[in-house]
């Protein structure tokens, strides 16, 4: 509850493409927080949705997703919110809502942010820059990583208005089997792009098969690599399954009947694996995870799974050491089980999806409490 005893009401002003299950879905799971999202398809949750429009001058450019602005913010009045939220410091949305806000000073601003790099190269873009700047208002940065609030400080954001919560997953949903598998099956869920590695583990799963021949892998997503997967899952020779993008209930059906999960992510440019989902998704279905360490990606992993510390620059040293990895998880069922337990109880603790949620409205009444407005 906040103002004078009711409900709060936030409105969230997506990007043209937004993901679902993401952080507007967060939001709408809040306790006693009544969302409401400008967005251009319909989004899951309790959620009113109006559909939105958008005016992007480029769609081919740098973060061409963030740079877009929203047609019908300009209809809606800041006295009927008691927040405005989007998403990541340098998208236009982002200025729109700090920009719209300004009418009404008893409006609060949330920006929720991933971003761990710190020397973000976007950020040297006047657009970008002017929606970062834009942030130094908000009341509350809500981080989803410690890199995120790391990456805040070195540019000199205050701390007062930085909390930290990180994401969680339904327990209900990615749950253990009742039996664990015997089969060597591999899990890749991730988009099929070259910074998340699906090339190098295709390679790398050559290499498994030499020492177990009836190792498969099982590939999830799609993306710009999707014809060199699909190609190798033409090939029974390869023994690669791709089976497209999945919902929920379909990632973890697939975690479940599988033995290892992995990803092999490589920094790009302007991007590094800020944590990445499928991690706590896997972990909570009771499977080990064999990783390359990428950005802020050790956060997402409990004690004990192979986070790979391999220069992205030495392909063939990464596809070696992933196989090497794959081999000795695939090749013992017990380590399997001991740390796949472990990495269930590690996720219910520190990831459960309605603690964590429950967690981001305590931190949203705490900025309402510090600047009065409960």
């Amino acid at each position: 509850m906040n103002r004078a005893g009711r409900d709060r009401e936030l409105l969230w002003v997506s990007l043209p493409d937004q993901r679902p299950r993401r952080e507007l879905f967060y939001m709408s799971l809040m306790p006693q927080t009544n969302v409401t999202a400008l967005a251009a398809t319909e989004p899951v949750g309790d959620i009113r949705w109006i559909q939105s429009t958008y005016r992007r001058p480029i769609k081919r450019f740098i973060e061409a997703g963030a740079l877009a602005w929203v047609r019908e913010i300009d209809d809606l009045s800041p006295n009927d919110f008691d927040w405005v939220a989007s998403l990541e410091l340098c998208s236009l949305v982002t200025g729109q809502a700090a920009k719209w806000r300004r009418s009404n000073p008893k409006t609060l601003q949330a920006v929720i942010t991933w971003e761990n790099l710190a020397n973000q190269p976007i950020y040297k873009v006047p657009p970008y820059r002017q929606a970062l700047e834009s942030c130094r208002r908000a009341e509350l940065l809500l981080c989803m990583v410690d890199a995120a609030r790391d990456h805040l400080l070195e540019n000199r954001f205050s701390d007062d208005a930085i909390r930290v919560v990180k994401p969680g997953v339904d327990t209900d949903v990615f749950t253990p089997p009742s039996t664990r598998t015997d089969q060597p099956v591999v899990a890749f869920i991730s988009p099929l792009a070259p910074n998340k590695g699906i090339d190098r583990l295709l390679s790398a799963m050559a290499l498994v098969r030499k020492s177990i021949p009836q190792a498969r892998l099982v590939v999830a997503g799609t993306g710009p690599l999707e014809p060199m997967v699909r190609a190798a899952a033409e090939d029974p020779a390869q023994q690669v399954t791709l089976v497209g993008g999945l919902d929920a209930h379909g990632v973890a059906d697939l975690l479940r009947n599988s033995a290892v999960f992995t990803t092999a992510p490589r920094p790009t440019w302007k991007w590094e694996e800020q944590f990445g989902l499928a991690y706590i998704e896997a972990q909570a279905c009771g499977l080990p995870v064999v990783t390359t360490e990428c950005g802020s990606n050790y956060e997402a992993l409990a004690a004990g799974n192979s986070l790979l510390k391999v220069s992205p620059k030495d392909a063939d040293a990464q596809i070696e050491a992933l196989a090497a990895e794959l081999i000795d998880w695939l090749n013992n069922p017990l380590k399997r089980q001991t740390q796949g337990d472990a990495n269930r109880d590690w996720v219910v603790a520190n990831h459960d999806l309605r603690t964590q949620t429950a967690r981001m409205g305590e931190a949203f009444a705490e900025i309402e409490r510090i600047h009065g407005v409960r």
